[in-house]
């Protein structure tokens, strides 16, 4: 991976810097359902975050197609943590819409990343989740 530049496209990056700093975490990216990035901590660059979200989201939907194997068909996927050799990917949930996936070394400690990860998407949903207020009649907002 190259050196992280930074990205004016990346408005929402500083939302990832917590989960980021935990130990053994390299990196996070917040994503979209159907694998865009919207926005990656600074432990990777803007091409790597991009290539990951489309993975992850691969990677979230061979979960839900393994779901009914796990209790029926309307088995919703609740996180994905997939360990490879050199470490870990973990994905979940993140507001309507949203993921959040995390990639991190063999020596972390994954209950405190999971348990960071699910504070973080609730925080993030939240950001992502703020509707634009309606008009009422009369011309004042909602």
């Amino acid at each position: 991976m190259s050196t992280p530049v930074t990205d004016s496209s990346n408005r929402l990056g500083w939302l990832l810097e917590d989960l980021s700093n935990v130990p053994g975490v390299r990196f996070a990216v917040l994503l979209s359902d159907d694998g865009l990035r919207i926005a990656h901590s600074d432990g990777v660059n803007k091409d790597d975050a991009e290539r990951f979200a489309a993975a992850a989201s691969g990677l979230r939907s061979l979960g839900k197609a393994l779901g009914e194997f796990c209790g029926g068909l309307d088995n919703g996927v609740r996180q994905n943590m997939t360990e490879y050799d050199k470490g870990m990917i973990l994905i979940t949930a993140a507001g309507e819409g949203a993921l959040l996936g995390v990639s991190t070394t063999p020596e972390t400690d994954i209950g405190l990343v999971a348990h960071r990860m699910n504070e973080l998407a609730g925080r993030v949903g939240h950001e992502l989740g703020a509707q634009p207020r309606g008009r009422v009649e009369g011309g004042l907002p909602s």
